[in-house]
């Protein structure tokens, strides 16, 4: 009773490629597949009140710095006095800190202790 000895396992057929017809035909070829990034954190630049700055200055600091007109300014500005604090825009992390520091520089070579800080978006 001897039965047919097993047969050899089957080689898997492998098309040459046609790139690069020299290879062989052994080339592994992977599906792309599309990376999803996430979009950067955000940061909102932030102009905080003080009782020595004058509004002057806090309106050209927002139109210099911001790309703000007169009037957006102007009302950023009342803002900031009113309420204790507000957004001047909206940035990634790198240009935010950015915007911080030649703020701060403006202020302290004019004179003024005005204060501004980049916080993350939620």
């Amino acid at each position: 009773m001897a039965s047919k000895p097993p047969a050899p396992p089957k080689q898997p057929i492998v098309k040459p490629d046609r790139e690069n017809p020299g290879a062989g035909g052994d080339s592994v070829v992977l599906e792309r597949r599309p990376q999803r990034v996430q979009p950067p954190q955000m940061f909102q630049v932030v102009m905080l009140n003080d009782d020595y700055t004058p509004m002057e200055f806090v309106v050209v600091v927002i139109q210099e710095y911001f790309n703000k007109d007169l009037e957006t300014a102007t009302q950023i500005m009342l803002k900031i006095h009113l309420d204790g604090r507000a957004v001047c825009g909206v940035y990634t992390k790198d240009v935010a800190a950015t915007k911080v520091d030649r703020v701060l520089e403006a202020a302290r070579k004019a004179g003024h202790p005005l204060q501004c800080v980049a916080e993350p978006m939620e």
